[in-house]
């Protein structure tokens, strides 16, 4: 067995192809298991999070500490802290993901020719992952267990302040893998915080990785984007927008716009910018603005906001297009579901809008035309979550229109091939 141990390498390029022909090798393992030993890691994986929550949260609260002295901000130290109810949501994610059926094998679609051959579309892994991400420690065990149940193996590359946390849960994931005899080489959390190593992954680890998955902030996923040599399954930014329609029922519009921003204002799915249309603007406001400021989230408005209170802060040209993860939130008054969907297409990011309202066809003109991930009627975007979708957990909320769109979860880490069956059929 090799020692990943990269102080055993002459050298960090040495280190991390060692890694990604370790990892493929997995892969090819991993593959074929079966349904019985990928449910035997996962619970297993679950079982030591549980059994380890102690000193998963020393090492997290380590990490926090060093977050603070470092200045991180309040969403990053939000993303980055764990707690006693979160460590056991982690496990119950592990463990939901392995009661989810195996995407593996599945037949897709088949089909018989005139000649006889039978052709069958089935699901298979894509192979080896890289994933590159930032503060949130839950991202170890959510991209271990999804990446085993869909038969792929994975190399974790967390951020330096979640180091601790990373290698904690990383244990976890080690006894799960013990658990089910399986290679110790189908997850593995890079040993260095060099970035040179981000750089290896990139370029694909001599075609040992197949697809990079980054989940970050814009600067991570602008970098992965610019400079990977492999395909890239992309988390942009969260610029949602909750769209309170006139015929929408008051009192809901309010309660779904206080959960779509003050639930966790530090996530991806936050609103972060509320439309009223102008002819309930006037009512909307006078209950929403003392509801959010009372909750200490400052409001940010454009000019007719403004003028109907003078408690809404004049937005600057910046803020429409800005992702606060924060208690702040931007208002603006459109003339219409026509004004409206053009405020979403110039300023939104493609991954979460709602409207609010109780008129079916305008609420079925907005979830056909917005061009978003996820797009929602009467409920708040907080519910961009791969949980909440019922796929247990997700990689990530990809913003793209290949492969995969809005939540990641395990059947969606798959690719396909074509198995073809004859009876000594040529072609003439």
């Amino acid at each position: 067995m090799t020692d990943f141990n990269p102080d055993n390498f002459s050298s960090l390029s040495d280190y991390m192809q060692t890694v990604g022909h370790a990892s493929r090798a997995a892969s090819r393992e991993l593959a074929t298991a079966s349904s019985e030993m990928k449910t035997t890691a996962l619970l297993a994986m679950a079982k030591a999070l549980t059994d380890q929550s102690d000193a998963i949260l020393s090492a997290n609260a380590s990490d926090v500490e060093h977050a603070k002295a470092r200045g991180l901000s309040d969403a990053m130290i939000d993303r980055l802290t764990l707690n006693e109810d979160r460590v056991k949501a982690i496990a119950a994610s592990v463990i939901s993901i392995s009661e989810q059926p195996d995407p593996l094998g599945q037949v897709l679609e088949s089909w018989t020719q005139s000649n006889g051959l039978n052709f069958r579309k089935v699901a298979v892994p894509i192979g080896v992952i890289g994933m590159i991400y930032e503060s949130r420690p839950n991202v170890t065990a959510d991209a271990a267990a999804l990446c085993l149940k869909s038969g792929n193996a994975v190399i974790l590359r967390g951020g330096s302040e979640a180091v601790r946390s990373n290698r904690a849960i990383f244990g976890a994931v080690q006894e799960g893998l013990n658990a089910a005899k399986l290679p110790a080489a189908c997850v593995h959390l890079l040993g260095t915080q060099d970035r040179g190593a981000v750089g290896h992954l990139l370029g694909g680890l001599s075609g040992t990785v197949d697809l990079i998955i980054p989940r970050g902030g814009k600067g991570l996923v602008s970098r992965v984007q610019t400079d990977a040599r492999v395909p890239v399954l992309a988390h942009l930014d969260g610029l949602n927008h909750t769209y309170v329609h006139t015929g929408a029922d008051l009192n809901m519009a309010k309660d779904i716009v206080l959960n779509a921003k003050m639930r966790r204002t530090g996530i991806c799915g936050a609103t972060e910018t509320v439309l009223i249309d102008e002819a309930i603007a006037t009512d909307v406001i006078a209950d929403l603005i003392p509801a959010l400021t009372g909750l200490g989230c400052e409001v940010r408005g454009d000019a007719r906001a403004c003028v109907i209170d003078g408690n809404i802060k004049p937005a600057s040209s910046e803020d429409f297009d800005t992702e606060h993860l924060a208690a702040i939130l931007n208002l603006a008054i459109v003339d219409d579901l026509k004004s409206a969907l053009a405020h979403i297409a110039k300023h939104g990011s493609g991954h979460t809008d709602a409207i609010v309202t109780r008129d079916e066809v305008a609420a079925a003109h907005f979830l056909a035309e917005v061009d978003s991930a996820i797009v929602l009627h009467n409920a708040s975007t907080q519910f961009a979550d791969g949980g909440e979708f019922g796929f247990g957990a997700e990689i990530g909320i990809a913003t793209g229109r290949l492969h995969a769109r809005g939540p990641v979860g395990a059947k969606h880490l798959t690719s396909y091939k074509y198995q073809v069956t004859g009876q000594g059929t040529l072609r003439p």
